[in-house]
């Protein structure tokens, strides 16, 4: 009998994710993890649990005994990782960030940029000192982004953040954008945009496209991975001048899992090698629009592409 042992906090109703059972024999025979226990944690958005039941579905098809646990922040599930957390499905900018700011404080000296070739390179003996092995990253970049809507991109001629550099704006967004150097504060520094009120409605959120739809404010904040913006007729502006760090999807694996498994690594490679942002945000799509079960857009990925 096939069982999915999943644990799952605070998720998004929009997720449908609260009914999801395992795709791993018990016994090992789906493949070479023999019934090895492993445990996946990440956050609970929608966009980390669909990338977590990729994960769930294609190690579960190959063997393992699959628990996951969705949280809020990544302060939970860092505090156990690498521990009684094996693997993390993160996002390579972030996790650097947070693994150089436990490892120098507060004020050190960022170590990632929107290159992330040269981000990996500094992020990973940071990492391994703390026993993580950052695998392959994937194309699939998920990044912050802002957007307006098609009426003023047309009318005004915007296709990148520069477009508005100059003028006067109220922004939509989440609340700690206010400073930050990939928000308002690259926006105003960097961009020349004059921000004259932040609007806190949050990130990708319905509050955020209504104000911008409705004209309370002119540019909104949503992410590069995010099917609502295309669905609904907005039009993202490219970030020209690069104040988003690179946010490649990157398995994080507890080395000493790894060195016990290794058919993991060459696993999430592929998996990793699968996605770009096209692909995942018409994953998504299915997910937050569709209302299909994480599980079984999953599923029907792996399946097609071959890795399960």
């Amino acid at each position: 009998m096939r069982i999915r042992r999943t644990m799952i906090t605070a998720l998004s109703a929009a997720l449908v994710l609260a009914g999801a059972t395992a795709c791993g024999d018990d016994d090992g025979e789906g493949g070479d993890g023999g019934g090895t226990a492993v445990t996946i944690a990440s956050q609970n958005f929608p966009e980390a649990a669909l990338v977590t039941a990729l994960y769930d579905v294609l190690l579960s098809e190959n063997g393992y005994d699959v628990d996951t646990k969705l949280v809020d922040t990544r302060d939970a599930y860092m505090a156990d990782f690498p521990g009684d957390v094996d693997i993390v499905p993160e996002y390579l900018s972030a996790i650097g960030d947070f693994l150089n700011t436990k490892a120098n404080g507060e004020g050190a000296e960022p170590v990632t940029s929107n290159d992330a070739t040269a981000t990996l390179e500094a992020v990973t003996p940071i990492a391994q000192q703390e026993g993580i092995t950052l695998l392959e990253p994937s194309e699939a970049n998920s990044q912050n982004a802002f957007f307006v809507t098609a009426e003023a991109a047309e009318a005004d001629g915007l296709a990148a953040l520069s477009d508005l550099g100059g003028q006067t704006i109220t922004l939509a967004a989440a609340p700690d954008c206010e400073g930050r150097p990939d928000c308002a504060g690259g926006l105003s520094e960097v961009y020349g945009i004059d921000i004259e009120e932040i609007l806190a409605t949050g990130f990708a959120s319905p509050e955020t496209y209504t104000a911008v739809t409705d004209g309370e404010a002119q540019l909104g904040l949503t992410g590069t991975i995010e099917p609502t913006v295309e669905e609904d007729g907005f039009v993202r502006l490219e970030d020209d001048r690069g104040i988003q760090p690179a946010q490649n999807l990157i398995p994080a694996v507890s080395e000493d899992f790894l060195a016990d498994n290794d058919d993991v690594e060459a696993l999430l490679d592929d998996l990793m090698g699968a996605l770009d942002n096209d692909t995942l945000n018409e994953l998504l799509g299915r997910v937050t629009l569709d209302r299909e079960k994480a599980e079984d857009v999953a599923d029907d990925f792996l399946s097609e592409e071959g890795l399960i």
